[in-house]
């Protein structure tokens, strides 16, 4: 949980103001299961969680002991009251919603099926509250130096229209003025928008971003960087297309590669059958961030998210319920022996 000795503030006109190691902006959407493998269409009872990319990261970061902020608009009902309450419970500052009285809280149904049958998503966020949420109400106050070390942002927001682009254009050019630094995880979701359009969505933060985070199948799919399993030779050739910028890639079942400059570190893991699959890239990303602001190496950094990935997949929902301190106690024990990573 928050570590409240840990939380930085500065002193302004007499009075504190709230600081930030990262601040994330994105939708978080009302989740819908059935039971076990059921279907949708047969199942009498649905389960609900609250689930977003962004808050997962932030949830993750916030249980590490960081301070993190998330925006988001929602609206003001219980659905959407639900969403805020869920994340403001993990330590979350959710001070910086915009609230309306207008639009509707965003959805999701979630089948899960073993293969050959697989999982199915349905999305039902149409016109949500969070769709149309323009830049104009962006909390302009928030974007202020010394105010948050990074701000995430992920390609979901990028592919669910043209006013969430120019939110989130906006909240990049704002927090770059500000001296934040800048990451972006590619996060594809091809029921959201094709892979050419990924592309003309993506390409402008997945070149220029501070910090990189993309599954490789998405670094081949997308920008066409294919180096089959040398993984190594792909991470060359995305380091040379972003100058050399930090950059981390999950590579499915086999794990996770990370970088900067000319230091490449690849960290290999063993598979695990995961218990709850959705928010592993989440958690990945919340340890991976978490060990940068502790300055540590590439090496540490991928440790950290894998470690972070592997204890999420023990856990159902998309929250990352995980403490730092079990974390820490993985590292010590086994040195990431066992992870399962799949993004």
């Amino acid at each position: 949980m928050v570590d409240l000795n840990k939380c930085e503030s500065v002193w302004v006109m007499g009075g504190r103001m709230q600081t930030y190691d990262v601040v994330a902006l994105g939708e978080t959407m009302l989740r819908f299961s059935p039971d076990g493998h059921e279907r949708l269409e047969q199942a009498a009872n649905l389960n609900v969680h609250v689930g977003g990319s962004e808050s997962n990261t932030a949830v993750g970061l916030a249980r590490l002991g960081r301070t993190v902020a998330w925006v988001s608009r929602l609206t003001d009902n219980s659905l959407g009251r639900t969403i805020a309450s869920t994340i403001r419970s993990q330590g979350v500052d959710v001070s910086q919603v915009v609230w309306t009285n207008r639009d509707r809280v965003g959805l999701y149904f979630l089948e899960s099926g073993p293969m050959p049958r697989g999982s199915r998503v349905i999305y039902d966020r149409e016109n949500s509250a969070y769709s149309r949420f323009s830049a104009e109400e962006l909390p302009g106050e928030l974007f202020a130096t010394g105010k948050s070390q990074w701000l995430l942002v992920t390609g979901i927001s990028l592919a669910l229209g043209e006013s969430s682009r120019r939110l989130i254009a906006h909240a990049v050019s704002l927090a770059r003025m500000a001296g934040w630094k800048i990451a972006f995880d590619v996060n594809h979701r091809r029921l959201l928008c094709s892979t050419r359009e990924a592309r003309d969505y993506f390409d402008d933060l997945f070149r220029s971003c501070d910090l990189l985070f993309s599954a490789y199948r998405d670094v081949r799919g997308i920008w066409g960087m294919d180096c089959g399993e040398d993984y190594h030779a792909a991470m060359e050739m995305l380091l040379e297309y972003r100058d050399g910028r930090h950059s981390v890639m999950t590579l499915s079942s086999y794990g996770a590669i990370a970088g900067v400059q000319d230091e490449i570190c690849l960290q290999p893991i063993k598979p695990v059958e995961p218990v709850g699959r959705l928010g592993g890239g989440d958690a990945f990303s919340a340890g991976y961030l978490h060990a940068q602001l502790d300055g540590l190496s590439l090496s540490a950094s991928l440790k950290w998210s894998t470690t972070m990935a592997r204890l999420k997949y023990t856990i159902p929902g998309d929250l990352p319920l995980i403490d730092r301190n079990e974390v820490e106690s993985i590292l010590a024990s086994d040195g990431n022996d066992g992870v399962g990573l799949v993004r």
